[in-house]
């Protein structure tokens, strides 16, 4: 059975596409800092619990996995912040440019040869801001920029081998990263993103014929729409 490494995965977007992937036939390793076993009742699912804001953990989880043979790895762990440069925490900047671009950097050096040998492939999902720029969102956006630029490179530096990488840019999507926000998604359907958006997304690349590849993936909801949470 072919394994995934899916980072964020007790959530969201990385929640739906272990789902997904399980439901595809992949083992799973699911990723992050309370992730249990339980959440997905699936006897090819793995829980490892790892902290990809510290750089202990992080180079302790690449460790644990760096005799494991790997088809996907799916970096989508991440979270934003979005208020003016002059106020952001400093620990916040610290941890989000670790956690959104560092991490993803050293997972993927660690697992690189393997997917490399098994013809696989590497998933970042990055961010609609990753490609264009919007206020209060320096550092999130450099940081989706930065990986969305690794991917771009290791894509030309991979390219004789059978590694597929794709850099998936969603906008909106309906999830958790917004709990700690002071907006979130629309209500209305056509007016934001689900995470099983993303999964489908990932489904696709997957079943994809393998000498193509879609190096980009972006993806919009129909309309624009975007609700301010009352304080």
């Amino acid at each position: 059975m072919k394994t995934a490494v899916v980072t964020g995965a007790s959530s969201g977007i990385g929640k739906a596409i272990s789902l997904r992937l399980l439901e595809l036939g992949f083992a799973v390793i699911g990723v992050s800092r309370s992730i249990q076993i339980q959440d997905f009742n699936d006897v090819n699912f793995t829980a490892i619990q790892a902290d990809l804001c510290d750089k202990d953990s992080t180079l302790k989880l690449c460790e644990t996995l760096k005799r494991t043979s790997v088809h996907i790895l799916v970096n989508c762990a991440g979270f934003g912040r979005f208020e003016p440069h002059e106020e952001l925490n400093t620990q916040t900047i610290i941890d989000m440019t670790f956690l959104n671009l560092t991490s993803p950097m050293l997972l993927t050096k660690t697992l690189l040869r393997s997917l490399k040998s098994n013809d696989g492939y590497l998933i970042n999902i990055n961010s609609i801001e990753a490609i264009r720029p919007s206020k209060f969102a320096g550092v999130y956006s450099a940081t989706k920029a930065g990986l969305k630029a690794f991917g771009d490179s290791l894509f030309e530096e991979t390219r004789k081998s059978g590694l597929s990488i794709t850099n998936i840019n969603p906008d909106m999507t309906e999830s958790s990263f917004y709990d700690g926000l002071r907006f979130e998604t629309s209500a209305k359907e056509n007016e934001k993103l689900l995470s099983s958006d993303i999964a489908d997304a990932v489904e696709h690349i997957l079943k994809m014929r393998k000498g193509a590849v879609v190096s980009d993936y972006t993806l919009r909801s129909l309309h624009f729409g975007i609700s301010k949470k009352k304080l």
